[in-house]
């Protein structure tokens, strides 16, 4: 398969499981593992890094502009007469900033000890257990418009446990959304909200490390094709996802991940 071919394909896989919460670490260690793919390199992990990133700022491009407008609103007042867009705003960084310490502490570790068959099923259940868990306790009664500072904590440090492959940072941060009391879509909206700076700041850190090293010759095909195909699919993922859980449950996903780490752990015995 050329390279062109294999970054159209995982460009697609990235921006479809990055969003479902199925996890697109896991899916692409699992690509790469058993068709004996070669790494294709720190610039196609910016691609779709910000191709993703791209997504998310798309379809919540109205919010973005509103939040913004709030949080510079609420520099000039007291906390106690921030407004919905304002409140947003700082909700948004109280839960960003967990993910961004354990990023910067963890991922290079995570990555060099955990990308591996085992330890990607191994995650994608124990993801699963969290799933059904918030969908058999989980309250789901509050809205978008009722977030609060304990959503935000509370969702932000569950998306420390998505650096794991297999975890899914959609699946972990929903949950935790719905274990506080939001409803689906209103857990995945914020989880969608809050995912932007994260990705951002990941995609900035392998960026960081590309000017080091270069782009690398024959890459930039690739690239593009890598950034195209995770944006647009991404974009529509986040679109019918979203309208999904307005009365869908997360058990079909559940039972997909059971599904995939079941037949790893098969092809590891008998491999």
């Amino acid at each position: 398969m050329t390279l062109i071919l294999k970054s159209a394909l995982l460009g697609f896989v990235q921006g479809l499981t990055e969003f479902l919460p199925v996890s697109s670490s896991g899916h692409l260690v699992i690509i790469e593992k058993l068709f004996g793919w070669k790494d294709l390199g720190l610039s196609f992990n910016v691609a779709v890094h910000v191709g993703t990133l791209l997504a998310l700022l798309a379809f919540f491009r109205r919010e973005w502009i509103e939040v913004i407008k709030g949080f510079f609103r609420s520099l000039r007042v007291r906390p106690s007469r921030w407004d919905a867009d304002g409140r947003l705003a700082w909700m948004l960084i109280l839960a960003t900033i967990p993910a961004v310490i354990a990023g910067v502490a963890l991922s290079d570790q995570i990555e060099r000890n955990l990308n591996t068959l085992f330890w990607v099923a191994t995650f994608l259940v124990a993801g699963s257990l969290v799933m059904m868990a918030a969908e058999l306790w989980g309250k789901k009664a509050r809205d978008f418009g009722a977030l609060r500072a304990g959503d935000a904590v509370l969702v932000g440090f569950a998306q420390v446990f998505a650096l794991a492959p297999g975890v899914s940072r959609s699946g972990i941060t929903i949950s935790a959304g719905m274990f506080s009391g939001l409803n689906r879509e209103a857990a995945a909206r914020f989880a969608f909200m809050m995912a932007a700076p994260v990705i951002g700041g990941a995609g900035l850190w392998e960026a960081i490390k590309l000017v080091r090293h270069g782009l690398g010759a024959g890459t930039p095909g690739a690239f593009a094709v890598g950034f195209v195909t995770s944006a647009v699919t991404g974009f529509f993922v986040v679109k019918y996802f979203l309208r999904y859980l307005k009365h869908g449950s997360l058990t079909p996903f559940v039972i997909y991940r059971l599904v995939v780490a079941a037949a790893v752990y098969i092809y590891l015995m008998v491999a």
